[in-house]
């Protein structure tokens, strides 16, 4: 089944897209990926025979699938323009819920993301602290000291 898969994807990918990546998914099936219009494709197998389960979503940033959008049960026999055809209709209907989902941008949307107000600064009574006075104390009982040692015993 899987050789039959891969062929009709191989097949397929040509008819809907000129840019594409083929290749099997964990569960057997087949994905053919299109990066330049962001959208994937999969080819399942089913427990019938000639019969795939087809489905259908969108590439998130960074080359991640999002989940299957849609997904229909398609004869295999039926030949590949008419695969191409359910698979068109398929991505019709996951770029419409992609687009469901986008904000109108004439709607005057603001941007996602709004810089959030710093929080005010708390106000301290008192400039100087205790600690700090003590350190100017320090320092003028220093240089008072040096003073007196170098002049004091002039005086």
């Amino acid at each position: 089944m899987y050789a039959q898969l891969r062929e009709t994807a191989g097949e397929l990918a040509g008819l809907l897209w000129r840019e594409h990546t083929v290749y099997r998914e964990r569960g057997g099936g087949v994905v053919i990926r299109g990066e330049h219009v962001r959208r994937w494709i999969s080819l399942a197998p089913t427990g019938g025979k000639d019969r795939a389960l087809v489905r259908a979503g969108r590439l998130l940033d960074g080359g991640t699938t999002a989940p299957a959008r849609s997904e229909v049960v398609v004869d295999l026999s039926a030949g590949t323009t008419e695969l191409a055809a359910v698979c068109r209709r398929l991505l019709a209907d996951v770029t419409a819920a992609a687009d469901e989902q986008r904000p109108d941008p004439r709607a005057g949307a603001k941007p996602s993301r709004t810089p959030r107000p710093r929080p005010p600064r708390p106000r301290k009574t008192r400039h100087t602290s205790a600690g700090s006075w003590l350190v100017l104390l320090c320092v003028a009982g220093v240089i008072g000291l040096y003073v007196y040692s170098m002049y004091g015993v002039y005086w």
